[in-house]
């Protein structure tokens, strides 16, 4: 089984939206993407979306856009985005999840060697500047995260590897150890994939390592539209 992961795909089958007013890397990428995964997914491969997958604001609006995902190849992985306005009740959402599709919050995902867990995130602090509503949202997702390191190693079983997803960054513009980075590394987590960042003017690094843990980011302009291979 092969590990690909993307994010950020903003889908609007329901109600098409430009999408290249931000810039040319967005002219007719969902084409670029599609064609990515139909040439280098198999059935038997899993795919992972770390978040901002469609703009609808209701379910029933963002079912079209789930549908377009389960069409390509692979097993299909979701997870929350800041945009994902359409995700609410966890459990209405696996209602209605097309097959071979699955979708994180704040729990784990087993599928062959890997497990794979998440929950969204929220933006780390670049110094004191942090307030005290982002406090508390950034406080409650490092409890997610934890909740979902712990159901990963409940259903970690020997050789597996553990992949850790978010839509957030998990450290800031410098990179910084933060509370998410300090628990990968308490829990041997193998991989770490994130997107949530877009532009040229961003700060960024596609991949780095930190405490022997990789983290990519999977953005889908900032890699080209082009699905990253994690395993």
């Amino acid at each position: 089984m092969k590990v690909f992961a993307i994010s950020d795909l903003h889908l609007s089958i329901h109600n098409p939206k430009p999408m290249d007013i931000f810039g040319e890397v967005w002219d007719n990428y969902l084409d670029t993407i599609g064609a990515e995964l139909t040439a280098n997914v198999s059935d038997e491969d899993m795919v992972l979306i770390a978040g901002d997958i469609s703009w609808a604001m209701t379910l029933d609006k963002a079912q079209p856009d789930l549908e377009y995902i389960a069409r390509f190849p692979g097993k299909k992985i979701l997870l929350r985005g800041n945009h994902d306005y359409w995700w609410k009740a966890i459990s209405a959402i696996r209602r209605v999840l097309p097959a071979g599709v699955y979708a994180l919050q704040n729990d784990c995902v087993r599928l062959g060697e890997y497990v794979v867990c998440g929950s969204r995130g929220w933006t780390t602090p670049e110094g004191r500047n942090q307030t005290d509503e982002d406090k508390k949202i950034y406080d409650r997702e490092i409890i997610r995260t934890r909740m979902s390191l712990d159901a990963a190693a409940k259903a970690r079983g020997e050789g597996d590897k553990l992949i850790a997803m978010l839509h957030f960054p998990p450290f800031n513009s410098r990179f910084d150890r933060s509370p998410f980075t300090e628990m990968y590394r308490e829990y041997k987590v193998d991989a770490v994939v994130y997107g949530h960042l877009h532009g040229r003017d961003s700060r960024v690094c596609r991949t780095l390592e930190l405490d022997g843990i990789p983290y990519y980011l999977t953005s889908c302009d900032l890699i080209g539209n082009k699905p990253v291979r994690i395993f």
